[in-house]
Parts: structure tokens; C-alpha cells; sequence
């Protein structure tokens, strides 16, 4: 394999890893804050406790997702010097602004929140954990008006050959990153809706801490059942920012081959890129491609073969994770719907307790097979129509120091995904403090 493979392998891989932690970040500091202000309000102690509790998972999360982001920037230098050169001047005043602005915001509340119970008011401590939901959130939108830009490069000229902002309000009015923005955000908060859901499930079909795993329950039930709605609804809109920003990509994603008007969408395709069609159609929706891009069911949707070959993104990979999350989207509001219902009494439906366990691996699963939609469906570019990812990589690097640098992240980074999952399976197996023990802080034993 060549450095470019390589580096691209290294990038996808400590990426993947790091969004492993990112969405439960961003969704459970919510939950967390907002069952600390219930105990605050109704002074019920099982709140408290259930602040606790979610909240060590939570920092377990947070912990683990602030190591792994770490190698991702640096090889920006590393492996990417081509392209910092020739977009760091808009790239790179976005990462700074979030490393200062929101990471430092996050970690310094979050240490107050920690060390805090009984030294601090009842309602400054749970505005510092309110404050780490905000700043951990804003850390996400500072990221993804990033991306969003690499999708859709806009405020920017060009000047000695690389990329200058120009405009500061253009670059964070995207309507490309306002789209990815909203719908990782909810993406994000269904799983960690599933997160709350699938272990209070756990326990509740175990008969143990019933009350507790009851609260956090309705508190999660309707949480999910919303945000999962928003991501189906929403996802029909950014659908339609991807046909008017990148046609190549929703051509890819439906593996749609041939430009017509009132184009079908097939709930049934087997692509084949090799002879630039598909191997099986079935189960037409007439002019329902049309309609789910453009709004109207006479409007023109352009195929991959009135792109050139040269810029067309990988059919397979973008086609077959875009379905599959579509499939796993369409079934979380079913779940969640379901979860809502029995709320009151979730102990009234073993099969439903016995099932949310196993469901807490899927949301993670999607989020994962929506960034796969959005990077390689964004190929061969690395900014979309500005470079290519051929022309990012660094000049001076070898193939050698490429894959060792990719076996030490693979080593690492996959005992880091291991002890995550055994610190989460512990505490979350494990339960909350006794009442009596609630004087401890959310990071301890």
C-alpha cells in the first residue's frame, strides 16, 4: 500500500474511533444536567443519585473521547501538510476557536462540577454541569462548521495558492454545516437516549434499583422518541442540501445512474459500478427520488455517468452505509415509541426490557455509517471542487513510517475502545451509590 492509502486508513481509523465517544458526550451532559436540576427542583434525592451515576459514565466517556481527539489534529502535520498549507487559514481558525473556546470551557466546568458537590450552592453546581453540556456542544458545532466547510467551501479567496477567509459570518452561515450540524446533534441525542434507556432496561428486568432505573427511564423514553423523530424528518432536508451542494454524492447514495426526470427510488438496488448500472431494481416509488431532493416529483435528478469517472465517489461504500442508516433510522423512533408507551410501568414489558440492551450498540452504529456517507461520498475531493485527496497528503513522509505510526494508533486505540467498553459494562452493571453513600463525587468509587 501507498503513503496516501495509509495515511487515508490512519485518519478514517482514529476518527472512527474518536466519534465512538464524541455522541454520548454531547447527549448524556444533557440528560446529566437536567436530572441535577430535577433534584434541585423537587429535592427528591434519587435525582441526585441519578446525577451521580449517569455522570460517572459520563466522565469515563468524556475521558476517553478527549485522549483519542488528541492524535487527530496533529496529523493535520503529520500526514496532511499539503493540506494545512492550503487551508489553514480557515480551517485551522476554526480548530482554534474550538480548543479555546469550547474544550477549555468544557474541561474547566466539568473539574468544578466533579469537586464541587456540597462545597458549591446547589444551583451554581448544576449550572457548571449546564455549562459543560453547552461548552461540549459548542465543541461539535466549532468541528463540524469545519467539516462543513471541506463539504462546502465558502467565505474563503484564493490568494498565493491556498485558501484565505474572507468572510468569518459567511464561513459559519453554511447551510451545508448548519444541516450536518443538526442532524449529528440529534443523531447524538438518540443514542445517548438508547445509552440511559438500554441500561436503566437492564437493571429494571433484574428487579434491582427499581425506582432509580424507573426515573431515569421516563426521564430517557420521551428524550429519544423526539430527538429520533427529528433525525428521520431533518434527514429528508439534508437530503436536499446534499442534491443542491453535492449531486455526485446523492447520485452515489442511491446508486442512481441514468439523469431523468420524475426519478424513482427503488427500496430494492443491487449496484454495479463495473458496467455503470445495477444489477437488480425492485420495488419502485415513482418520482420519490425527485421529490426527496428537489421537492417535486418532476424535477431532473442527475446519474453518476453525467459526472466524469475521475470524480465520481465510491459507489459501494456510500450506497450501502447510506442504507443501512437509513434502515437503522427509520427503526429508532419504532423503539423509542415503544419505550415511551410503557414509560410508566417499563417492568410491564419484559420483552421490551430485555431487547433495549441490545439495541445501545445500533445508534453507534449509524452515526458511524453516516460519516462514512459524508467523507466518501465527498470523493475524491478533501475540500469538495478545491483539492483533491491526492494532493493533500505530506510529501515527506514513507510508506514505512506511515504504517508504523497506523499499527501503534490501531494497538492503542483499540485498547482504549476496550477499556471503555469494561469501565462502562462495570459501572453501568454496578449501580448507583446506596442513598447513604451519596455524598461521594460523581468521579469516585
Amino acid at each position: 500500500m501507498d503513503v496516501l492509502l495509509l495515511s487515508r486508513l490512519q485518519f478514517a481509523m482514529t476518527t472512527f474511533v474518536h466519534f465512538i465517544f464524541v455522541p454520548l458526550t454531547l447527549g448524556l451532559s444533557l440528560l446529566v444536567a437536567y436530572m441535577e436540576t430535577k433534584f434541585i427542583r423537587t429535592g427528591d434525592e434519587t435525582y441526585r443519585r441519578m446525577a451521580k451515576f449517569w455522570g460517572k459514565l459520563f466522565l469515563i466517556n468524556f475521558a476517553l473521547g478527549a485522549v483519542t481527539g488528541i492524535a487527530l489534529e496533529f496529523q493535520f502535520g503529520t500526514n496532511w501538510s499539503r493540506y494545512s498549507a492550503y487551508v489553514g487559514d480557515v480551517f485551522g481558525s476554526l480548530l482554534a476557536i474550538e480548543a479555546t473556546m469550547a474544550f477549555f470551557l468544557e474541561s474547566t466546568f466539568l473539574g468544578v462540577w466533579i469537586f464541587g458537590w456540597k462545597k458549591l450552592p446547589p444551583k451554581l453546581h448544576n449550572a457548571s454541569i449546564w455549562l459543560v453540556a453547552l461548552a461540549a456542544n459548542l465543541s461539535a458545532f466549532w468541528i463540524i462548521m469545519a467539516n462543513g466547510w471541506m463539504q462546502n467551501p465558502v467565505g474563503h479567496l484564493m490568494g498565493d495558492g491556498r485558501a484565505e477567509l474572507a468572510s468569518f459570518i459567511q464561513l459559519v452561515s453554511n447551510e451545508f454545516a448548519w444541516q450536518q450540524f443538526i442532524h449529528v446533534l440529534s443523531a447524538s441525542y438518540v443514542l445517548s437516549g438508547f445509552f440511559v434507556l438500554g441500561i436503566s432496561a437492564w437493571h429494571l428486568a433484574r428487579g434491582s434499583h427499581v425506582d432509580f432505573f424507573r426515573k431515569s427511564f421516563r426521564i430517557a423514553a420521551p428524550f429519544t422518541l423526539v430527538f429520533a423523530l427529528v433525525v428521520v424528518v431533518h434527514g429528508h432536508h439534508h437530503g436536499s442540501t446534499v442534491a443542491k451542494y453535492q449531486p455526485e454524492k446523492l447520485a452515489a447514495m442511491e446508486s442512481h445512474w441514468e439523469t431523468r426526470t420524475n426519478a424513482p427510488q427503488y427500496l430494492l438496488v443491487i449496484p454495479d459500478p463495473a458496467n455503470e448500472g445495477n444489477r437488480l431494481e425492485l420495488l419502485p416509488i415513482p418520482g420519490g427520488l425527485s421529490m426527496l431532493a428537489y421537492h417535486s416529483f418532476d424535477a431532473e435528478v442527475t446519474g453518476l455517468k453525467d459526472f466524469p469517472e475521475e470524480d465520481r465517489p465510491p459507489v459501494w461504500a456510500t450506497f450501502m452505509s447510506f442504507r443501512t442508516m437509513v434502515a437503522l433510522g427509520m427503526l429508532f423512533p419504532v423503539l423509542a415509541a415503544w419505550a415511551w408507551i410503557r414509560r410508566k410501568d417499563p417492568a410491564s414489558s419484559p420483552r421490551m426490557l430485555r431487547l433495549l440492551p441490545w439495541i445501545i450498540p445500533l445508534p453507534y452504529v449509524a452515526v458511524q455509517l453516516g460519516w462514512i456517507v459524508a467523507e466518501m461520498g465527498r470523493q475524491p475531493w478533501i475540500v469538495y471542487g478545491m483539492m483533491r485527496t491526492e494532493e493533500a497528503f505530506s510529501p515527506g513522509i514513507t510508506t514505512g513510517q506511515v504504517a508504523g505510526s497506523l499499527a501503534g494508533f490501531f494497538a492503542i486505540y483499540g485498547l482504549l475502545v476496550a477499556l471503555c467498553i469494561f469501565l462502562l459494562s462495570k459501572y453501568g452493571r454496578k449501580g448507583p451509590a446506596p442513598a447513604e453513600s451519596g455524598e461521594e463525587t460523581a468521579g469516585s468509587n
